[in-house]
């Protein structure tokens, strides 16, 4: 396994993550924490979830994948050999079933206290912002219209005030963001110049269909040193090119859950076959292709795979030994070129 430090820290991740948002859904709670033993035992020391998982989000199994992770920290006793990321649902439809008071005082010790007791620990190392409080574009919508209406009055200060508090306390280490653009980006990293916690993170969805992170964060990324936990790196499962190849499985995310349409146009179809052609022109399998394009950019810090299997988790992992030369490299941004962006 590869290392980097989190931004402003002297803690080193791995550079693969190990994503959780199918614990509890895709996953039951002994195949979750055989992925999670797997995972530790290959060198990865960074996990990540959050309040709102497993996905999609419902009432139902509303903090079951946190609470699968807290039955595996207390049958192995181990908090301290990994770095435990989780998150504070924003306001929204998908998120209505939660809270709908935003990153209130309220909520936020709600929230913390919450997972701090599904996970069975005494503190999170990285706590981040599940999506804007503002009206803003999300995935599925590349431009931004503003509401003239919107209510939303800019509260990042006192957002910050509270999350300090957290700090302070020991609950948690560090701080960080989620789906989130530009604007929001910097204005969280102005306010902390008044003496509060500074945002080391944004967790983005990232990928060769969906890189449009590079058109305003990646430049704060490298000149704030905010580092990118790229989430989708695989786009659904799209980029192994099971769906094309017609290898996919009844059980596989797109076919159990048919409103995952983001990657599925047929844009975004058309890119992934040239990508599955070029990565068997160089005889390596799309999935590690499509995993250590993500590793290798400047900007992130480390990348978030998910998987419903060990043969899955394997491949994914493995992928950190994978380095793709300039020449391949510039064949992607030919296809990119071409389509840029298919998917937000």
């Amino acid at each position: 396994m590869k290392y980097k430090v989190l931004p402003h820290t002297d803690i080193k991740v791995s550079e693969i993550c190990l994503g959780t948002m199918t614990f509890g859904k895709q996953n039951t709670e002994a195949e979750g924490h055989q992925q999670l033993s797997y995972a530790i035992d290959r060198g990865i020391n960074f996990i990540d979830t959050a309040e709102l998982y497993p996905v999609p989000a419902e009432a139902e199994t509303y903090g079951e994948t946190e609470k699968i992770i807290g039955s595996w920290i207390k049958k192995n006793n181990n908090r301290s050999s990994f770095i435990l990321a989780s998150k504070i649902a924003g306001p929204g439809s998908y998120t209505k079933h939660i809270r709908s008071s935003g990153f209130s005082k309220n909520a936020l010790e709600e929230a913390l206290n919450n997972s701090l007791n599904r996970l069975q620990t005494d503190y999170i190392d990285l706590y981040q912002l599940h999506w804007p409080e503002r009206q803003t574009n999300t995935f599925g919508v590349r431009g931004y219209s503003h509401n003239f209406n919107e209510k939303w009055k800019d509260n990042i200060s006192e957002i910050l005030h509270h999350l300090s508090e957290f700090i302070k306390s020991g609950k948690v280490r560090h701080i960080g963001l989620s789906n989130e653009n530009p604007w929001g980006v910097m204005r969280f990293l102005e306010e902390s110049k008044e003496n509060l916690p500074r945002m080391i993170t944004i967790q983005n969805p990232y990928s060769l269909l969906n890189r449009q992170f590079e058109v305003g964060n990646a430049e704060i990324s490298i000149r704030e040193n905010i580092g990118l936990l790229a989430y989708s790196p695989l786009a659904c499962g799209v980029l192994t090119g099971k769906y094309i190849e017609g290898n996919d499985k009844k059980n596989s995310r797109l076919n159990l859950f048919k409103r995952f349409v983001r990657y599925s146009s047929r844009q975004s179809t058309l890119a992934t076959k040239k990508y599955l052609e070029l990565a068997k022109d160089y005889n390596i399998s799309l999935t590690q292709m499509a995993i250590a394009f993500v590793n290798q950019q400047p900007f992130v810090t480390s990348n978030i795979i998910g998987a419903t299997t060990i043969e899955q988790l394997k491949e994914n992992i493995d992928s950190v030994n994978k380095n793709l030369s300039s020449k391949i490299l510039n064949e992607i941004n030919a296809i990119h070129a071409e389509i840029p962006n298919p998917s937000t």
